[in-house]
């Protein structure tokens, strides 16, 4: 677990000299690896899967109650990454805050993903609770107190908050300006909201961000789980989510009938509001992506280090090392754009520069890791035979949970649309064209990629998206024997199918790596 801190330090000192201040989390990311790898952690996980959240809507009266039941493991889960910062030291560390989220979500990931949804958008509300001066006083202190506090009570009785986010409504999906929720507008921006949302992210929360249709436009509004006066909010849970993986976490529909609600800033910029929330929960997607890859590379290396067929190890089997080795190649980049992405957020405050870079960076990133994973899963479940698809093995459920981050916070097409939305502003398109001559620059033999993708923005959005997340892999990828695998096996020598060409770069090397994870 602690190879997650070597490879932060040894990707993001690459250009920059210096590990940009990760080494002073170290021992903190050792303890948690430690802890979160543990069998103890493994084993929450699992029967946090297998007895999954229920929905108590009534209590024996008739009355409603909009609760939900979890199994103890799911608190015990919540509990060791939130009391461990995996939601708060972004915001609360001195240096590298965001980077040492990124290995510590990483890490929590062994343990089980579907916690890693509320502890994402605790993590994400952040940056729009800071630039709303109510929210800012009370709200924002429990976003950042590293506490998990598992009590129905209102926020001002609790040790630490979090936070959940409800955009979407089943007639528009990503088309976020057909919302029919409309909000009654009182005093100071208190509102009474009316409406559905189809999808709600963490339900248990203590708030929430949604958007809502007032006379200015559509706003963005907090919608707390109890009002100011401590009675409960007129938000009614539906029903839960039956959802293909990430099963421990509860998804809902949820009505709004009257709920209370504060809007979080300008009328009619509900968008421009909750899209910064979005921009760091697409990170998180980016980053939760290569944890799965990187566990499921893993998990097929460690068997065919021990299995023997045909007189011989499964590893030590040509075909079976050319698997792997493109396997984890692949692992490797997709981890290492994820401390980049997390690397441009750190600097983003004291860098416009690296601002402007992130704008497009980030759904780069979000567009080819997360479309990656559930390819890598299946054939690192294919490694195990049939073994591999018993539950007991952890890769059926693995896969099943894979496809989740390519359509969390915008799917495919979505997202390489906003990439072009991204690259229209001309200051990120200008530094976005500065980089890839910088890259084409420091890695002469991308040279023509590089070149074209500052000739071509005007081409296939998937395309582009495409071509510049392995310019930037190649470049976030420290020089050597995993570079050249990455520009051997992507660029000039690619195959649709995993391992066909990966006799060509260096296998030993990629699987030594794997083992020393």
């Amino acid at each position: 677990m602690q190879s997650s801190i070597a490879s932060a330090t040894s990707l993001l000192s690459q250009h920059s000299g210096s590990s940009n201040g990760i080494t002073t989390h170290q021992e903190h990311l050792g303890k948690f690896g430690k802890l979160a790898g543990s069998e103890q952690s493994r084993e929450l996980g699992r029967l946090a899967n297998e007895n999954p959240p229920i929905l108590r809507a009534f209590d024996a009266r008739g009355r409603r109650l909009d609760e939900i039941e979890y199994h103890p493991s799911y608190h015990q889960l919540m509990s060791l990454g939130l009391d461990n910062k995996v939601a708060s030291i972004a915001w609360t560390a001195k240096t590298a805050g965001h980077i040492t989220h990124a290995a510590s979500g990483q890490m929590m990931a062994w343990a089980d993903t579907g916690v890693g949804c509320p502890m994402t958008m605790t993590y994400a509300v952040v940056p729009v609770l800071q630039n709303d001066e109510w929210a800012a006083k009370h709200w924002l202190p429990g976003a950042i107190a590293g506490k998990y506090d598992a009590d129905c009570v209102p926020a001002d009785q609790k040790s630490g908050l979090t936070f959940g986010m409800a955009m979407t409504e089943k007639q528009g999906g990503s088309d976020l300006r057909a919302n029919t929720t409309r909000a009654k507008i009182g005093a100071d921006g208190e509102a009474e909201l009316t409406g559905h949302k189809w999808f709600c992210s963490a339900p248990m929360s203590d708030a929430f961000l949604t958007l809502a249709y007032e006379d200015a436009g559509l706003s963005c509004f907090l919608v707390p789980k109890w009002k100011p006066d401590n009675s409960r909010n007129a938000i009614e849970i539906q029903r839960l989510k039956d959802k293909m993986g990430d099963r421990s976490n509860a998804s809902s529909e949820i009505e709004y009938r009257g709920a209370w609600a504060k809007r979080i800033g300008e009328p009619g910029r509900g968008i421009a509001t909750i899209i910064n929330m979005a921009h760091h929960t697409r990170f998180d997607c980016v980053s939760g992506s290569a944890a799965g890859m990187r566990k499921a590379v893993k998990l097929a290396v460690h068997h065919t280090s021990y299995r023997t067929a045909f007189q011989r190890k499964l590893i030590d089997q040509p075909l079976m090392q050319n698997t792997l080795a493109d396997l984890a190649l692949e692992s490797e980049a997709a981890m290492a754009l994820s401390f980049a992405v997390a690397a441009s957020f750190d600097a983003s405050p004291n860098s416009p520069y690296q601002a402007a870079l992130s704008r497009v960076l980030t759904p780069i990133a979000k567009y080819w890791v997360c479309k990656r994973q559930p390819s890598l899963v299946a054939e690192a479940l294919e490694c195990l035979g049939g073994v591999g698809f018993v539950e007991e093995t952890g890769l059926p459920n693995l896969f099943r949970t894979s496809p989740l981050n390519s359509v969390w916070e915008g799917s495919g097409n979505v997202i390489a649309l906003d990439t072009m939305r991204a690259m229209s502003d001309e200051k990120v398109a200008a530094i976005f064209s500065q980089d890839m001559k910088r890259i084409g620059d420091e890695i002469p033999n991308i040279r023509s990629l590089t070149d074209w993708l500052v000739e071509n923005t005007n081409v296939d959005p998937r395309l582009f998206a495409e071509r510049a997340a392995i310019a930037f892999a190649a470049d976030a990828l420290p020089a050597g024997s995993l570079r050249e695998a990455w520009i051997t096996l992507r660029l000039t020598s690619p195959s649709h199918i995993w391992g066909a060409n990966a006799s060509q770069v260096d296998r030993e090397i990629l699987l030594n790596r794997v083992q020393g994870w």
